[in-house]
């Protein structure tokens, strides 16, 4: 199973939100972070996999593709969710693995078979799935019939929170998609990481709960659970 650490950056540095309100995301400089800047950050973490959240231009701004590039050089893997809105956005780094994340990426599901490559981001908030208004499951089910290399179940509501995962929803999850899925938001610490991996799940996002050292360190260096 994957461990994947989570970073958000938001004018050229890394910040911290809850819940996903992003207005009130801040710098983030607690927990085991040296400093907010970026390289600086990952210099000290060291994970091997990382997902990227270029919150500039997801929400519309200027991209910080550059920072981006800088950071994806400096581990084995990188996901990046840079707010795709058309197939021709998700190329414009190379050397990562594009995130077209449901918020962002169409106007109608239909018109997500335009993608043929990259992960799908089912973002929720609220229990449902943004902008549409359906279920996870059946979002997941839809997913199956396109061309994605998997999805990522995003709880933007969650995220920053460390609420926990609820096993019920996991397996329900999990049974509606064949494909490679990862878990973002929420997780809590090393039970939850348990809990995915007995649900099925390929992979999870953290970052709060390795600042807070419910999900070890060692952990996201080595990229899976020890």
């Amino acid at each position: 199973m994957e461990l994947i650490l989570a970073v958000d950056l938001a004018g050229g540095l890394v910040v911290h939100g809850k819940s996903g309100d992003r207005a009130d995301y801040r710098p983030l400089t607690w927990g085991i972070a040296p400093s907010a800047e970026p390289e600086a950050y990952l210099s000290a973490l060291a994970p091997r996999h990382l997902y990227i959240a270029d919150l500039e231009s997801i929400q519309g701004r200027v991209p910080q593709d550059e920072l981006v590039r800088r950071c994806a050089a400096m581990v084995e893997r990188c996901y990046l969710d840079r707010g795709c809105r058309s197939p021709a956005e998700c190329t414009a780094v190379e050397g990562v693995t594009p995130v077209i994340g449901t918020e962002t990426a169409a106007r109608a599901i239909e018109d997500l078979a335009a993608y043929r490559a990259g992960y799908l981001s089912i973002d929720i908030k609220g229990g449902l799935v943004l902008p549409w208004g359906i279920r996870p499951v059946e979002m997941l089910r839809r997913a199956s019939a396109l061309s994605f290399e998997g999805c990522i179940i995003l709880n933007i509501g969650a995220v920053g929170t460390e609420r926990g995962l609820v096993r019920e929803d996991l397996e329900e999850m999990r049974a509606g998609y064949p494909g490679r899925l990862l878990y973002g938001g929420g997780v809590a610490g090393v039970d939850d990481i348990r809990l995915l991996a007995d649900a099925g799940f390929d992979g999870a996002i953290v970052a709060t709960a390795v600042h807070h050292g419910t999900v070890p360190l060692e952990w996201v260096r080595r990229g899976r659970p020890c």
